[in-house]
């Protein structure tokens, strides 16, 4: 399921699936299956978290904020919720977390390799300032080989191709090639000490005698080694020979030496039989800024001694056990003493961080649940002050409420009434402006937490009332339907539970398709039909487009059923003259009720008119129905010319048919606006 998840992010990142399809996805994850614990749920919220890091930036613009809102206000409840396995909790903790960084995730360290013993020292230097010389001569040659802008310009080494030996053995300058009968030494053979003679490194020389003139000079430009048979002035004689000074040994014989000069065609075979002392390594500080580079590897002054910052006293955040507590104790003291001032100062001094502010909310909601109902206004009351002051948001009251919901099967075995102690919560919430009814219904969709949402309605008219719910619903544009469970989502299932719970007065448009057919047939006189209308449906409502359509409807079955009792589809097909004069009749006698609600008013006459198109296309579109009724309304003056054009130009889908209805009357409307233009004509002659 994970992998299928993965591919359908990837496929929503480019833009290959619609967002609804992704949000449908989301919700679907987040729901909680029916009989199913939420422990069950890790698949589903482990995929959820997948899906958020794919597609979460692009889901998340000004259009789905609240969505994404309410999406993410679930997760965080549900990452503070232990009855989930630890990992999935820190999951969602870390998608949440994701989304308040602006989807930007944090930065790994990734220099986390071994490093060789050279790069430990550049890093010496460059970050602490401190020189460590290498173990060995030709570590240290390689040092400063790999690292020659520490160098003086003149001593710089270059890796061109030397020649001689080096060029033989494909040698690297100081390395070397062994020491021993047969091995002739250069001037770069570690065995020499070519640097042990510099001033570099602590006055050491290869011998006492060597002075700073017969030391090899290099610069930063690429010159060829110089081979030892190609003069006298060459690096390499000019070493030999000092060198030689200093070799006096009984067993050499003359013809090595002559009179203590070496031949300059003449190289010694024989290994150096003095030992250069060895050099400890030290370490020595960079030279601060403006002094000479080339004392790298001098002494300096020890680094001075930090000293260690003292300790603050400042104390330790509490864990969140002590928060626990300090909320009980909180809430136990107000609920004796009913003093709001000292609460809120109460949980100024907790401080509380932000992530335990919905878990606070929530410890104050279910302590006063087993009390009073004073104690649960007075414990609303305080949520409301702490809101007001901007301790607590509307955000984690939200969070608070539906952690409290996910533990009512197990409230509910020691509080079984929860849910209307919840509804009363939810409804001061309401009223006060913490939470808004669009989005607390929009948690409780599909039946869940059923009849939670329509028990938090009732409460809603206990504390203000019906004129102000019923606006505030209409204007919450809320689908029903969609509240209640999925076995009795359709209109009569739902009128019969709305006057179960005294709520149908919130679609009086429902009673009324339900009531006044009833009412037309017990007395079809338009006196009583005007008077029952009056009695029963708000004044507000009568010039209502949905009015008008259930009106009609009403007028136009009864006249279908007065005609054809028994439904009969051959005298549907052809009815009789007898027939079609009792229509117009019947279609007469409520035309004082229909002038009452449609006269000057084109937009709900238009409204009449798609009624009659749904009616005929119920019936399937009998031949010369609609036009009989198109006539006898125009010839009685109930619909206007100007309605009956309004509806052939309207283009709504809304309404089926309107094709075939327009190919039944379309001969008719070109002959009524040709008609029209004939008379305007006239008026202007």
């Amino acid at each position: 399921m994970l992998g299928n998840i993965k591919f359908i992010g990837e496929l929503g990142k480019l833009s290959l699936i619609h967002e609804s399809i992704l949000h449908r996805c989301i919700k679907t994850l987040l729901e909680k299956k029916k009989k199913a614990q939420l422990k069950d749920m890790g698949e589903d919220l482990e995929c959820l978290c997948q899906i958020m890091k794919t597609v979460g930036p692009k889901l998340d613009h000004a259009k789905a904020k609240a969505l994404m809102d309410q999406y993410f206000a679930r997760m965080r409840s549900l990452s503070a919720n232990k009855e989930l396995p630890a990992r999935i909790r820190f999951l969602l903790q870390n998608t949440v977390e994701l989304r308040d960084g602006n989807w930007m995730p944090r930065k790994a360290y990734v220099d986390n390799g071994p490093k060789t013993i050279n790069q430990v020292r550049q890093d010496a230097v460059k970050d602490l300032g401190v020189f460590i010389p290498p173990q060995s001569d030709s570590m240290r040659n390689d040092f400063f080989m790999d690292n020659s802008a520490f160098l003086p310009t003149r001593v710089k080494y270059d890796r061109e191709t030397l020649g001689g030996l080096a060029d033989m053995f494909g040698q690297m300058p100081g390395s070397g090639i062994g020491t021993g009968p047969g091995v002739i030494q250069d001037h770069y053979s570690p065995t020499i000490g070519r640097h042990r003679a510099s001033p570099l490194f602590n006055g050491h020389g290869g011998n006492g005698s060597h002075s700073g003139s017969h030391l090899p000079q290099f610069d930063g430009e690429s010159k060829p080694f110089i081979k030892p048979n190609q003069g006298r002035n060459s690096p390499v004689f000019s070493h030999k020979q000092n060198h030689s000074m200093h070799m006096q040994s009984k067993d050499v014989g003359p013809r090595f030496s002559q009179k203590g000069k070496l031949n300059v065609d003449e190289i010694s075979l024989r290994p150096q039989s003095f030992r250069v002392p060895k050099l400890q390594p030290q370490v020595s500080l960079m030279p601060q800024t403006g002094s000479p580079i080339g004392q790298l590897g001098l002494k300096t002054n020890p680094p001075p001694i930090q000293e260690k910052p003292a300790k603050s006293n400042k104390k330790a955040p509490p864990t969140k056990e002590e928060l626990r507590k300090l909320t009980e104790t909180l809430v136990s003291d107000y609920l004796n003493n009913k003093n709001v001032e000292e609460a809120v100062k109460a949980v100024r001094v907790m401080k509380a961080p932000k992530h335990f502010l919905s878990e606070m909310l929530n410890k104050m909601i279910v302590y006063s649940l087993d009390h009073s109902d004073e104690d649960k206004e007075h414990a609303s009351t305080l949520i409301y002050t702490l809101c007001a002051d901007g301790l607590v948001t509307g955000e984690n009251l939200m969070q608070a409420f539906l952690s409290v919901l996910d533990q009512c099967p197990k409230i509910e075995e020691e509080i079984p009434l929860v849910k209307s102690y919840l509804a009363q919560f939810a409804a001061r919430a309401i009223i006060a402006d913490l939470v808004s009814i669009t989005d607390f219904a929009s948690q409780l969709e599909n039946g869940a937490h059923f009849p939670l949402f329509l028990l938090c309605l009732q409460q809603l008219v206990k504390l203000k009332d019906r004129e102000w719910l019923a606006e505030l619903f209409q204007q919450s544009k809320i689908n029903m339907q969609k509240m209640l469970p999925e076995i009795d989502q359709n209109k009569d299932r739902m009128l019969e539970i709305l006057e179960d719970k005294s709520l149908s007065f919130l679609f009086p448009l429902m009673k009324l398709e339900k009531e006044l057919l009833k009412q037309i047939k017990v007395d079809p006189s338009p006196q009583s039909i005007y008077k029952w209308i009056k009695d029963n449906i708000s004044p507000k409502l009568h010039t209502d487009r949905g009015f008008v359509n259930i009106l009609m409807t009403s007028f136009l079955q009864y006249i279908a059923y007065e005609i054809n009792p028994d439904d009969d589809e051959e005298q549907l097909a052809s009815p009789s003259k007898e027939q079609l004069d009792e229509e117009k009749q019947l279609l007469a006698s409520f035309k004082p009720v229909l002038q009452k609600f449609l006269h000057d008013h084109i937009d709900l006459q238009v409204s009449a008119l798609y009624a009659l198109q749904v009616h005929c296309n119920a019936k399937g579109f009998p031949k010369g129905m609609l036009l009989c009724y198109f006539v006898n309304l125009y010839d009685m003056e109930i619909i206007e010319e100007e309605a009956f054009l309004s509806w052939k130009e309207d283009l709504t889908q809304e309404y089926p048919g309107k094709g075939k209805a327009l190919f039944q009357v379309n001969q008719w409307l070109t002959w009524l606006e040709t008609a029209e233009e004939e008379e305007s004509e006239d008026e202007d002659y």
